[in-house]
């Protein structure tokens, strides 16, 4: 039987539900209470056929070190291996160009990611596959933001995009 091992770890955003693979980390979700964690649990045992290990860390022990120091502020490229199994298509081709292509501190437009897969004209398609991102802050969608300026969506609301982008020097700290 395959398996998984999940946790919830605290950030500075909020409790982060980490889920690993035997090929990787599989998923991230944000604000994990005891509600959405438990619903991750169950959707993830469900989609990858696979039993969940509750707590287990030693396929976890390196996002959560690397997420940590990202938190930091010392980490600023993850290295980590990824299970894509739950992308396909052209969200994954999407997703993998935002990994590859958009570095720490930077930003990038709904319509430029979509013209460097190749569909210029896909920009909606790009922000439903930035709300389909498994793998959020690791594959960084915080950092894909309108071409006119605004923040656009995020699956973590926008208080949490507005404070991964800070962290990374995108925009202004709170004054309080």
């Amino acid at each position: 039987m395959k398996t998984f091992e999940w946790t919830v770890i605290g950030t500075d955003i909020g409790p982060l539900f980490l889920a690993a693979t035997g090929e990787g980390l599989v998923s991230v979700v944000f604000h994990a209470s005891p509600a959405v964690r438990d619903r991750a649990v169950g959707q993830l045992a469900g989609r990858l056929g696979a039993e969940p290990l509750e707590d287990a860390t030693s396929r976890l022990a390196e996002p959560i070190r690397q997420l940590q120091a990202y938190f930091a502020g010392t980490l600023h490229d993850f290295a980590l291996p990824l299970d894509w199994s739950l992308s396909a298509g052209f969200n994954r081709q999407v997703l993998r160009e935002l990994l590859a292509g958009v570095e720490y501190g930077t930003v990038v437009g709904y319509g430029d990611l979509a013209a460097r897969v190749g569909q210029p004209g896909a920009a909606q398609a790009v922000g439903a596959a930035m709300g389909s991102n498994p793998l959020p802050v690791v594959v960084p969608c915080h950092r894909v933001v309108e071409t006119d300026g605004g923040l656009g969506g995020f699956g973590g609301g926008l208080e949490t995009k507005r404070q991964l982008l800070a962290l990374e020097g995108v925009l202004p700290q709170p004054l309080f």
